[in-house]
């Protein structure tokens, strides 16, 4: 202690070193508060996304009704007010995910207590993400449009032409949309959407888009390589879908096919 008060030289490298020690720990504190910051904006930014997202999609299913009832009534339109759009979503953030295996999982921070189910659609801002397959009271796990065991009902946007993606195991980049009558007109580009035709998604959500003619195994259909709109090497933050009247539909699509 005499020697550092009696030592100019050592109290000048005392006082640097603390102050480096200081400056490390103030940087440290900086950036771990941005980053908190960071996240909190990211899932700020998807609920905004998701509340645009879904009113988007009730505008578009509403439109949908009027345009139909219109051909069908010769100008008779509802009251649209009256027209339920089933649909909401829960923010989740992505605790686990992987892409380089043949079947891929993507493990979700909400389960159960947050009102998660089975059979809910999982979306990114970019587009459709996958499926969820089984919740626990606080997670979640999802199957992925990169798992052999996802099958997805889509079609092309402004059309009515749909098929079924699948994934071939190789490029996380590219899927395969099978199954398309092969006197379908589309270009490379071309958006393709969920069809609606499953209880899981509404109709309308990004999947990818054209990016030319897959294999063909059929000459009677096309098969298109799809360029995934969701990065599935960067997903942070996603919304679960949910259907309301997803278990009455699936109850009585049961119903009529029980004595087949």
């Amino acid at each position: 202690m005499l020697v550092y008060k009696n030592n100019t030289y050592q109290r000048n490298v005392m006082f640097s070193s603390a102050n480096v020690v200081t400056g490390y720990l103030s940087s440290w504190s900086g950036a771990v508060i941005s980053y908190l910051n960071l996240k909190k904006q990211n899932r700020n930014l998807t609920e905004r996304n998701g509340i645009l997202e879904m009113e988007l999609l009730r505008l578009q299913d509403q439109l949908e009704v009027l345009m139909a009832d219109t051909v069908a009534f010769q100008g008779y339109a509802p009251d649209t007010s009256k027209i339920v759009f089933p649909y909401s979503f829960i923010t989740a953030e992505v605790v686990s995910n992987s892409i380089s295996h043949l079947s891929n999982y993507i493990t979700l921070n909400r389960g159960v207590m947050d009102g998660v189910e089975p059979d809910m659609g999982v979306v990114s801002d970019e587009g459709v993400v996958g499926i969820v397959s089984t919740v626990s009271n606080h997670y979640s796990v999802v199957i992925p449009l990169l798992n052999p065991k996802s099958r997805l009902s889509c079609k092309l946007l402004h059309s009515n032409f749909f098929g079924t993606l699948v994934w071939n195991g190789r490029d996380v980049r590219y899927a395969t949309l099978e199954e398309l009558p092969r006197h379908m007109e589309f270009q490379r580009g071309d958006s393709i959407v969920t069809s609606g035709y499953s209880a899981v998604f509404p109709p309308g959500i990004l999947v990818g888009t054209v990016e030319g003619l897959g294999k063909e195994d059929d000459t009677n259909f096309y098969a298109l390589s799809i360029r995934l709109a969701t990065d599935f090497s960067t997903l942070s933050n996603v919304r679960i879908i949910r259907n309301f009247i997803q278990a009455e539909r699936r109850l009585i699509e049961k119903e009529a096919t029980k004595n087949d």
